[in-house]
Order: structure tokens, then sequence, then C-alpha cells
């Protein structure tokens, strides 16, 4: 038999043990939730932001932050310059002239006056015709391609906010000498935040590329091939 003193401490011992598994039940809820005393207190103090409200929140590592840019700053632009032309032309020209043209008077100077001349053999006459015909066809295709990447530096920050940028290259392979230059004026927006600008979003845009050396020459036209094919005297 339990004595009243012994029904007490069985009592006792079974209220702490179901106090601790109701604590250990509260330690274990994964509740997404549950915020943590410390988390509240900085969302009370600072206000609700993704740092301290959002599970899914990952700092962007350095280089894809967005920083701001300066003058003297260097972007990278991507050329990618495609063109194509396409033209065609027929054009046919026929023409057929008739001319007659007969003297029928014609004066003479006898040494005092001026007196109308006889014409004795009759009146002098041409006639004639003349027939012109030309045709010409013509059909042009042009191709360009151009791409590469270049290093440009912020010159200039306008007053609006865009910046003008300018790059120069040069590369050297023995006798081959390439010379690239390029400016124009871009949105701060259209940089992307590794500092990338395709040459697309590049207004008043200016691609200078020269070639020297011995492939340069092999193709290049000399003084009077540019001479003729400028005037065309035949």
């Amino acid at each position: 038999m339990h004595t009243p003193m012994s029904r007490w401490i069985l009592t006792a011992v079974a209220v702490a043990v179901l106090a601790s598994a109701v604590d250990r039940s509260l330690a274990q809820d994964g509740s997404l939730m549950l915020t943590t005393p410390a988390s509240a207190q900085m969302a009370a103090s600072q206000g609700a932001t993704l740092e301290n409200s959002s599970f899914i929140y990952r700092e962007l590592p350095p280089e894809s932050r967005v920083n701001e840019l300066r003058q003297h700053d260097i972007i990278t632009v991507l050329v990618d310059y495609r063109t194509r032309m396409l033209s065609e032309g027929d054009a046919e020209q026929r023409k057929t002239s008739n001319l007659t043209a007969v003297l029928s008077s014609w004066i003479r100077f006898d040494g005092k006056s001026v007196k109308l001349a006889p014409q004795n053999d009759g009146d002098p006459r041409v006639a004639g015709t003349y027939n012109s015909q030309s045709r010409a066809e013509s059909d042009v295709e042009l191709r360009d391609t151009l791409s590469f990447e270049i290093a440009c530096e912020i010159i200039e920050i306008r007053p609006n906010g865009n910046l003008y940028i300018e790059g120069n290259q040069t590369i050297r392979n023995n006798e081959e000498n390439w010379r690239i230059f390029l400016s124009g004026e871009v949105r701060r927006e259209a940089i992307q935040p590794d500092r990338t600008v395709s040459s697309n979003s590049i207004v008043k845009l200016n691609i200078d590329k020269d070639e020297v050396g011995a492939v340069r020459d092999g193709y290049a036209r000399g003084w009077f091939s540019k001479w003729y094919d400028r005037y065309k005297p035949f």
C-alpha cells in the first residue's frame, strides 16, 4: 500500500517528467515560422529586410555586385557586328531619233552690202536617224562580320549620367600589325555587374580597324586602281 507521502512523491515525479517532455518537443519543432529571439529583436529594431526575414537569402559574391562606376574605370565591350546587304538592279533603255534639216536660203556679201545668195543646185538638206539601245544588270551582295572584345576606359561622365568610353588595342605579330580603336557613349544601366557591355547598347559607336603587313599588302589595291575605280574614265 502506498502512503500519502509516497503518492505525493510519485505525483511530483510524473509532473517533472511531463514538463521535460514538453520542453524537448518544443526544442525539436522545425517550423520555419519560429523566429529566434536575436532575429526577432533585429527585425523589430531595423525593420523587415531580406537579410533578417528571408530563409533563402544569400549574399551575392563580390564579382556579381553592382559597383559605382567612376571616371577612368575600365569596362569590357563585347563587339559582335554583323551586316548583310543584297542589292539587285535591272535597267533597259531604248531611244530612236530622226533628224531632217533643210537650208532654204542663204546670204552673201558682195563687198558693199549683204544680199540673198542664189542656190542654183537646190536647197542643202541634211537627214539622219539615230538609234540607241542600252541594257544594264547588276547584283551586289555584301556580308561583314566583326567580333572581338576590347577593354575601354571611362573618359567622361556626361551630365545626364551617360558614360563616354574609349579603347585602343594594338597587336603585333612579326610583320603583321593590327590596330583597333573604339569609342562611343553608353548608359549606366546597360553595363552588367561584371562590367561588360554589348556594342549594340553603345550610341555613336565608332570602330576603326587598321591592318598593316604582308597579308594586307597581298590584297590591297594600288594607287592607280583606286584612282580608276573612283573616276572610271572608261
